[in-house]
């Protein structure tokens, strides 16, 4: 079995899928999330729902890596959360996971959400359809990275 997430909201604990080397392919439409400083997800929507699988109440309250591929290295994240949290835009290529454990690929890109005071109140991310080229360099540079972890 995989890796268990707990929902923040509702409590419940949802166990992610054994990966599923099967491509749901991603055909751009508008896919959209929204999280609390944290990571955890405050905003999924429908498109965004239909690709992942989950419904609205096991992402509201979850933390985002709900659909984190576990090919995906953690120094890739690392760098994202340096950069929105100091207040600034990141793209980056992505290998994400259903709730069946089947993948999907998207080019990501990720702004902070400030208040009146220019504080982060949390961050909203939307997908688009990555470049064939420059993702197939990026999940051979991915596992490369997860190879040295």
């Amino acid at each position: 079995m995989g890796q268990t997430i707990k929902n923040m909201i509702t409590g419940k604990s949802i166990t992610k899928p054994e990966p599923i080397d099967v491509e749901v392919p991603f055909d751009g439409g508008v896919m959209i999330t929204e999280t609390d400083p944290a990571g955890i997800i405050t905003y999924a929507n429908r498109k965004f729902r239909e690709l992942t699988g989950y419904t609205k109440e096991e992402l509201i309250g979850s933390p985002h890596s709900i659909n984190r591929h576990p090919d995906m290295p953690k120094i890739a994240f690392e760098g994202l959360w340096q950069t929105i949290k100091g207040g600034n835009y990141w793209e980056g290529l992505v290998k994400n996971m259903t709730s069946e454990g089947k993948y999907y690929l998207v080019e990501v890109w990720i702004k902070p959400k400030l208040d009146e005071n220019n504080n982060i109140v949390g961050y909203i991310a939307g997908r688009k359809i990555p470049d064939r080229d420059r993702m197939n360099a990026a999940l051979a540079q991915y596992k490369e990275m997860k190879a040295a972890e």
